[in-house]
């Protein structure tokens, strides 16, 4: 029954039933839209990650500058005294 899965004409049925329910002047708008839509995802994903796989930048994480020692393994600051 379904052999052959989607063929090209089958395709070129949708798109053409696509251009007739939306019209040619809104479907530049609408994928101008998906495409931002999927960059504010990409970028939400990409910084998910970066904050879960990230632990220098943690609060309460000590900021070495350069020039500056390393704190000691069991050194926990002032408040910790």
């Amino acid at each position: 029954m379904l052999r052959n899965g989607l063929e090209p004409w089958h395709l070129l049925i949708v798109a053409i039933v696509v251009i007739l329910l939306f019209g040619s002047k809104k479907l530049p708008d609408t994928a101008r839209a998906l495409g931002k839509s999927l960059r504010i995802l990409k970028s939400e994903t990409k910084a998910m990650k970066d904050e879960t796989g990230d632990d220098k930048n943690a609060p309460g994480a000590r900021v070495v500058r350069p020039g500056e020692a390393p704190a000691a393994a069991n050194d926990r600051g002032p408040a910790a005294h």
